[in-house]
């Protein structure tokens, strides 16, 4: 335990832990924090209340009953404002007075006791107990968990103690956010700036193994979409088009290196990617599309976007992202840009991962799996 007392939350002493999480978090996570500090001058986001929350009464009781504790404070986990996405409308559930507080493990139980007694009745107006969703019991939300705990319960893993290829797998980009997204706003042992550092990214070879699993989906599913539509299946060819979409903006987050949230918040997302606005008139035309040839040029048009990416970070070497399907008026994603993916990776755990299944993820859809880490490490080990 830390021998010396925790600084008090001064203006300037509020924004120091701020400044040392954009130096130590993920890149993508950096414009989250600078983003946090425009919006807070206008009010009325999450983050901006937990902070003050967090310096207003939180602080003052663990500065006064727990001195020396050493503990992390901020905004992460679960909810729209953690994305930095909430708004009026964000608030009509599980919004509130809501703080995620890092402590060791042993000291959990009490400061969540000396909490609950000490905590106001409101804040701001606002209730510190109130039930979520589903939940009748009124309670705090200072969410006290340690460190380990909270990345075992989202992660099903520790990213600090070198993850295996199954764990990477298993990983969703919400789950990566919930982690990583959020405003950190004290963090006296570094424990969870660490964490968030150690997500930074998929290690080289798994990131080379998802791109292909994409770009395989995408191999599995293009030429039907133009064959639905050439035997009168204008609604099933759409469905793939839709399907195909959402598989070549997963594409470019890979590529970008940037974690996709889950489906409210993926399209708003996406449009804040470096190379959105260059996909998203091709994409667009693809989902509004009346016929098959403007589907397939526009997903051309998207993929060969894309695949000069690529080529750029020197993962591939291929000329042209799209080719003919046999000798019929449908379109192939070109089979050397799998090829190549797969042809530079080291690792033989990752050489032998089944071909085209991918991250979890890439294989399932189904929300009750893909938000619960145990049931996607099972999916993935299967």
């Amino acid at each position: 335990m830390a021998s010396a007392r925790i600084a008090p939350p001064t203006r300037r002493a509020l924004w120091t832990p701020e400044r040392r999480a954009e130096q130590d978090a993920p890149s993508h996570a950096v414009s989250r924090v600078v983003h946090d500090r425009t919006v807070k001058q206008t009010g009325g986001r999450g983050v901006d209340l937990a902070r003050r929350y967090h310096s207003d009464l939180v602080f003052p009781i663990l500065a006064e009953r727990f001195p020396h504790l050493p503990y992390a404070a901020g905004r992460v986990g679960s909810g729209s404002d953690v994305l930095g996405f909430d708004d009026g409308t964000s608030q009509d559930h599980d919004w509130g007075l809501r703080l995620n507080l890092f402590v060791p493990a042993d000291a959990v139980d009490e400061v969540d006791r000396e909490l609950e007694r000490q905590l106001p009745e409101t804040y701001e107006g606002l209730p510190t107990r109130f039930a979520f969703t589903g939940q009748t019991e009124r309670r705090h939300h200072v969410d006290v968990t340690s460190v380990s705990a909270f990345l075992d319960a989202r992660l099903g893993f520790d990213p600090r103690t070198g993850p295996s290829v199954e764990d990477w797998l298993s990983l969703t980009g919400q789950a990566a956010l919930e982690v990583t997204a959020g405003p950190v706003f004290i963090d006296s042992d570094g424990a969870l700036i660490a964490a968030r550092h150690a997500l930074a990214w998929y290690p080289d070879d798994v990131w080379r193994y998802i791109l292909a699993c994409d770009w395989i989906r995408l191999a599995q599913e293009l030429p039907l979409m133009s064959r639905a539509a050439e035997v009168g299946d204008e609604a099933g060819s759409r469905v793939i088009a839709a399907r195909l979409t959402q598989i070549t903006m997963h594409l470019a987050f890979m590529l970008e290196r940037r974690w996709p949230p889950y489906a409210k918040w993926f399209g708003t997302s996406f449009n804040r990617l470096t190379r959105a606005k260059e996909l998203s008139e091709p994409l667009n035309k693809t989902l509004h599309a009346d016929d098959d040839a403007d589907r397939q040029s526009g997903l051309a048009r998207a993929l060969e976007v894309l695949l000069r990416e690529q080529n750029t970070l020197g993962l591939t070497m291929a000329t042209q992202a799209i080719v003919p399907f046999w000798d019929r008026p449908h379109i192939h994603p070109n089979p050397l840009i799998v090829s190549q993916l797969l042809g530079g990776i080291v690792r033989d755990e990752v050489r032998t991962l089944p071909y085209g299944r991918g991250s979890a993820e890439q294989r399932t859809d189904n929300v009750d799996i893909l938000i619960d880490a145990r049931a996607r490490a099972r999916i993935v080990a299967a």
